[in-house]
């Protein structure tokens, strides 16, 4: 399984990875739209959003079913990764290229609450 170590992943399945601004730029891992299955929307996102961790962020759907993507941490939507309007299969095809929100946490350090890619590997491995 393709797992990068440069961001962090929450238990929900979503990555993080931080930019040089501080935001952070959260998608789906591999191993989720694994097991979604060929995606055909994503979105619902409320840019400006002031959102608690594990607060509802985003849905995907796919032909199989739609799945909430959760907050990370404490925080602002900051932005909706536009192409996906159009091209939702740009996260099947590359999931650790293609972000679907950007977030502005309250406070950067929430990011050590997140698993790394060995802790994300084992929670997996373990379901």
């Amino acid at each position: 399984m393709n797992l990068p170590d440069d961001r962090r992943y929450a238990p929900t399945h979503e990555w993080v990875l931080t930019q040089d601004d501080g935001e952070w730029l959260v998608g789906i891992t591999d191993h989720a739209q694994d097991q979604l299955g060929d995606l055909v929307f994503a979105g619902d996102v409320k840019v400006g959003a002031r959102l608690q961790a594990g607060d509802v962020a985003a849905v995907v759907e796919s032909v199989k079913t739609a799945s909430d993507l959760y907050a990370p941490a404490n925080g602002e939507l900051v932005a909706f990764n536009d192409e996906l309007e159009v091209s939702p299969e740009k996260i099947n095809e590359s999931p650790y290229e293609t972000w679907i929100f950007r977030f502005r946490p309250d406070n950067a350090a929430d990011l050590d609450s997140l698993l790394d890619a060995q802790g994300y590997r084992e929670q997996i491995d373990a379901d």
